[in-house]
């Protein structure tokens, strides 16, 4: 499956033509789901999950139905969304590997021309897997010297996990771990939202990078994220309770731009890693 590197700008040239009233620089959210499947959406007829604001999202926005990752999981999809390149080209060949410090990313091109820039949730970029059968390591924050941090590859500011992370996350805090308390996707949108208000209101473009450690194991939902499939096996409840707290923060984050006025001049871009 090959990702398609030049459909960021095509899109932010789409937005820019048919904004006319907008600025030159249109602000760019990419949210990135961990290991959501592709029929696991409302929209795409699930029988029982239900993800109100990602169908508004499908129902309103450019749906492509032919895009794929560049790989089926974490870490090189990561880097070719961060490079626009593919694994194979720029050596990112499974999960857990790092990026490359002299990669050229998205976020480097675009601070340089004066955005400002932040990540929000998994990086996944420097070189750490995780224990997957930990659910909750102080050390899965990433730290100020670690050479593969967001802030060594473009990112202002970061709070930033290095795998998935689920309930009461340490995420690392521009280096510095930091405990929080709730579910994961809402913590990861409640930081995204801190920053996106902060430069709307001072009128600077942004890129925000929003990448949720959700749906991944362990599968550990909030009993109120749970209790519209109460009916269900323990299991899917968590699952699906999962993506029902990163569809609720979906709808959070547009609410947030519609409530800036900054919706018609950001491009929002939802995706899966696989």
């Amino acid at each position: 499956r090959h990702f398609r590197p030049l459909l960021l700008v095509l899109l932010c040239f789409v937005g820019v033509r048919f904004a006319a009233a907008a600025p030159a620089r249109p602000n760019i959210v990419l949210v990135m789901a961990d290991d959501q499947g592709w029929g696991d959406t409302g929209y795409n007829g699930h029988p029982e999950l239900k993800t109100p604001n990602l169908d508004a999202l499908a129902a309103s926005g450019l749906r492509m139905n032919r895009f794929y990752t560049a790989h089926f999981n974490c870490s090189p999809t990561r880097a070719s969304v961060m490079t626009w390149r593919h694994p194979n080209r720029m050596g990112t060949f499974n999960p857990g590997a790092p990026i490359r410090a002299q990669e050229l990313t998205v976020a480097k091109v675009l601070q340089s021309a004066g955005y400002a820039t932040g990540h929000f949730g998994k990086w996944h970029l420097n070189g750490k897997n995780g224990d997957k059968n930990t659910k909750d390591i102080p050390g899965r924050a990433i730290l100020a010297n670690d050479l593969l941090s967001p802030g060594k590859l473009g990112f202002d500011e970061w709070v930033s996990a290095d795998n998935f992370f689920d309930l009461d996350p340490v995420l690392g805090r521009n280096g510095v771990p930091e405990k929080f308390r709730g579910d994961s996707s809402d913590v990861t949108a409640d930081e995204a939202l801190k920053f996106i208000h902060k430069q709307a209101g001072a009128g600077k473009p942004f890129l925000a990078v929003v990448w949720f450690g959700s749906p991944h194991v362990p599968h550990e939902a909030l009993p109120a994220d749970k209790a519209a499939y109460a009916a269900l096996p323990e299991k899917d409840q968590n699952y699906y309770g999962e993506i029902a707290a990163v569809d609720r923060n979906v709808g959070r984050l547009r609410a947030a731009l519609r409530e800036l006025k900054v919706s018609e001049n950001t491009l929002l871009w939802y995706n899966s890693d696989n």
